[in-house]
């Protein structure tokens, strides 16, 4: 797992807004200091290009990204099992969805080539990345092997 800086800036899901959390208090339910909602919900955020860029520019977590497309039987086939990987990895992660037909500058950005395709991005960066839909143990693994 990945050392977190501290304190983490979380980008609230309903307002956009950084947040200051103390690393020790993320799995302490905190909630956003300007719309005072929830910052972690154990689900993934689906985010357009403008939210994609704010998680990951502006905040300090580590982000899990599923490009997929609703065309895409596998991605839809391992859209539960995403969501169960993100009641297993948030608060320490950040994961988002990011459908490549809404969002076409992503994926060339990206060079997605195939979907799913799940991207682990620390401080900006891409850190890995791996095709094809996988069961919530293999997703949780995956993340654990590279560093988030």
């Amino acid at each position: 797992m990945t050392t977190l800086p501290d304190p983490v800036l979380a980008i609230c899901p309903h307002c956009g807004a950084a947040n200051r959390v103390p690393a020790a208090r993320l799995g302490a339910n905190p909630t956003c200091g300007k719309c005072h909602r929830a910052l972690f919900s154990g689900a993934p955020l689906a985010v357009d290009q403008a939210g994609f860029e704010r998680h990951v520019t502006k905040g300090t977590l580590p982000v899990l990204v599923d490009f997929w497309a609703e065309w895409c039987g596998p991605c839809k086939a391992m859209a539960p099992a995403y969501a169960k990987a993100a009641k297993v990895l948030e608060p320490q992660l950040r994961l988002l969805k990011v459908d490549t037909e809404a969002a076409p500058l992503l994926s060339q950005r990206y060079q997605i080539r195939s979907i799913p395709t799940l991207m682990l991005l620390s401080g900006g960066r891409e850190v890995a990345r791996t095709a094809g839909a996988m069961p919530v143990e293999q997703i949780v693994r995956w993340v654990r092997q590279n560093g988030g």
